[in-house]
């Protein structure tokens, strides 16, 4: 006896069915002006310092940057008033007491590269952390993005070696990430 229908023809009809109830996505897709890929691409840096977001931590992070760089200089400056002060009082001095004076100077350089270096460290990492956070609240409006559009995945543009521009979703999600968060400071937790 055989089969009512062969496997070609089971294939056929299961092919017809996905294609059945991926329509009124991909429909509804369109309808939103979205790209309908399975395979999505965005930048994860233009996503970053276009979204309101990053570019409010960019300037903050800068700002302090620059008050950092302020801080840095004038510190700078003082320290080559008391090294030039120190250089004339050297002829004055006994060798073994200029020593002790050019070791204690020498230490007061140190701890004031190290603290500086400190500070650079900690507002670099507060950048990084304000990324990984900018990650954590995007992820699930890109995948509310991936729903809407019937996509499988969303590939780093950086890392795809080619790919058609109509599946750049970038812009599309800035948009969507600027409207539910704004710039984040009224998710500050301070």
């Amino acid at each position: 006896m055989r089969p009512w229908c062969s496997g070609r023809t089971v294939r056929g009809l299961m092919g017809a069915l996905l294609l059945f109830l991926a329509l009124p996505s991909l429909a509804a897709a369109q309808q939103l002006g979205l790209p309908r890929h399975e395979v999505l691409t965005i930048s994860g840096e233009i996503l970053f310092v276009k979204s309101a977001y990053g570019r409010r931590i960019i300037d903050e992070i800068e700002a302090e940057g620059a008050l950092l760089a302020a801080e840095n200089e004038r510190i700078v400056a003082e320290l080559s008033r008391e090294e030039q002060e120190l250089t004339q009082r050297r002829t004055e001095l006994e060798p073994q007491a200029f020593r002790v004076l050019a070791e204690a100077f020498d230490r007061k350089v140190q701890a004031h590269r190290e603290n500086q270096a400190a500070k650079r460290q900690t507002l670099e990492a507060r950048g990084e952390e304000a990324r990984a956070t900018f990650v954590d609240l995007a992820r699930p409006i890109l995948a509310a993005l991936m729903r809407d559009t019937g996509a499988s995945v969303i590939l780093e543009r950086s890392t795809v070696f080619l790919s058609l521009d109509t599946t750049d979703i970038t812009a599309i999600a800035i948009s969507r990430i600027d409207a539910a968060i704004g710039d984040g400071s009224a998710l500050r937790r301070d």
